[in-house]
């Protein structure tokens, strides 16, 4: 058996400072925007090499808040990628806002800055440059940086704001630069099974600008300047002083943990090089922290049925991409809009992969592909 995560081998590795660190908001009783909090703002911040940090509930209400910091609104519309989890899209339409999709680079999964430019060209010259489109959010996926060069220098060309989705990508380098430092504003999950995890739901918004960072501070805490002062209409996300003390905990082990990951991917790739399955490739200007490892096979269906008769667990990111969800019908896409999306949708293999998992299981999850290979070769 091998499980597609397992979370416990983890925690067992920092048992006793997890249990410290929580025994510390405990004893102090303090557990909302206390110490702990802006301690790891300040901590997270600096390691992602911004200025201010600002957490909040979920990477959900990261992307959402700083998208209603950046101003965005009903009748604007943002350009993202189709092929992520819902909530990248999710947070654009919770403002009131349209989100507006570009096809993906086959080789990373995320945003084509070619498709990117096409867009914004066909637009302008469509409306004459009177265009409701007021952002860009690029997605990190997997834990592979999007192409940030390119994508700032056409945002800046087009004078439109960056808001990175990096709620897969803690800690990866473009260009040697961190995710989340390169656009207005970089979006953070602490999900439980992110590369840096909380034991419940979180998330930040970094940042290097006084002035999102004071509107981002309202907009978590119900529009308050001071206490029963309300000056603008703001919601209720916070990251707790609880999850807090156990990211900051974690945060001191994560380049590690990076690492370890980046290793057992390149042994994923050594061990399945030579047969029909895809690995995921690491661009050159851009260091992965490979929060998925996922591969890509036109017999997916009965690759994963064959991997699940022999105990080892597998997951499809994303099996539907947003544009073909039936919640967001009313953009009115259809099938055959994205075909790069809409192939890797019917593709890809996410193997098991997380902190703790074995060389002798990762062999084995390769020799069971290879296994499968032979077999349908043969037959």
């Amino acid at each position: 058996m091998v499980p597609f995560i397992d979370l416990t081998r983890q925690y067992r590795e920092i048992e006793d400072e997890i249990l410290s660190a929580a025994r510390r908001v405990f004893e102090k009783g303090r557990f909302i925007l206390g110490k702990e909090l802006s301690a790891f703002e300040e901590e997270f911040a600096r390691y992602c090499g911004v200025r201010y940090g600002v957490g909040v509930g979920s990477g959900t209400d990261a992307l959402y808040i700083a998208l209603m910091a950046a101003g965005v609104g009903k009748g604007d519309e943002v350009i993202t990628v189709p092929h992520s989890f819902v909530s990248t899209a999710l947070a654009i339409s919770l403002t009131g806002a349209e989100p507006v999709f570009v096809d993906i680079d086959p080789k990373t999964c995320n945003m084509n800055p070619n498709a990117l430019e096409d867009l914004l060209k066909s637009r302008m010259k469509k409306k004459g440059g009177n265009e409701p489109i007021k952002a860009i959010l690029p997605v990190h996926l997997y834990g592979h940086p999007a192409e940030m060069d390119a994508i700032m220098e056409i945002s800046r060309r087009y004078h439109l704001t960056v808001i990175e989705d990096a709620c897969q990508a803690h800690g990866a380098e473009y260009g040697g630069g961190r995710v989340g430092s390169f656009g207005a504003m970089g979006c953070f999950s602490f999900y439980p099974t992110k590369n840096l995890g909380c034991y419940g739901d979180g998330g930040m918004v970094v940042t290097c600008h006084k002035k999102f960072y004071e509107r981002l501070l309202l907009l978590r805490n119900y529009g308050e300047r001071k206490k029963y002062h309300h000056t603008i209409k703001g919601w209720n996300s916070r990251l707790d002083e609880l999850q807090a003390a156990i990211l900051r905990v974690k945060l001191n082990h994560l380049d590690q943990w990076n690492e370890e990951r980046r290793q057992k991917a390149f042994l994923y790739r050594k061990l399945l090089e030579g047969n029909s399955v895809l690995c995921p490739i690491e661009e050159e200007n851009s260091r992965s922290v490979y929060h998925l490892f996922v591969i890509r096979t036109k017999r997916r269906s009965s690759l994963q049925a064959f991997l699940k008769k022999k105990g080892i667990e597998t997951l499809i990111h994303y099996p539907i991409p947003i544009h073909l969800q039936r919640s967001f019908k009313e953009l009115g896409y259809r099938r055959g809009d994205f075909p790069i999306t809409e192939r890797c949708s019917q593709e890809v293999l996410s193997l098991p992969f997380f902190p703790g998992i074995t060389p002798p299981e990762i062999k084995e999850v390769a020799n069971q592909i290879r296994k499968f290979i032979r077999t349908k070769v043969t037959h």
